[in-house]
């Protein structure tokens, strides 16, 4: 993962901290709504974030880097109540490349944040 995994030491301390954010911030969105891991473009760093509900509740001009589905249509079938299981089991499906690429994009771009003149 090469520099996501520095992104991810430099923002959550260690791989571990980021995995419980986001597995918290999925696992306990009220109703319907998402766990995201986003870069925040005035920091340049990694932020967790929870959206919810379609509201455009991410963060000021973050770029959503990797989202973890926590509406209860994707889970309920085969897991019922138990979202966190659900989440838990999403952890051994993402594809760390794309995640990695998408990483890369968001900040190799000079016109994430748009500054007054």
């Amino acid at each position: 993962m090469g520099d996501l995994a520095d992104a991810i030491t430099e923002s959550f301390g260690s791989f571990a901290g980021f995995k419980a954010q986001l597995t918290k911030a999925a696992a306990t969105t009220q109703g319907s709504g998402w766990g995201v891991l986003a870069l925040e473009p005035l920091s340049g760093r990694l932020v967790v974030e929870q959206v919810y509900d379609h509201q455009g509740n991410v963060g000021q001009g973050s770029v959503p880097i990797l989202v973890f589905d926590a509406w209860e249509h994707a889970f309920y079938l085969q897991y019922k109540n138990q979202k966190v299981d659900f989440v838990e089991a999403m952890w051994q499906v993402v594809n760390w490349q794309d995640v990695a690429r998408r990483y890369a994009a968001a900040t190799s771009r000079a016109d994430v944040l748009l500054l007054a003149p």
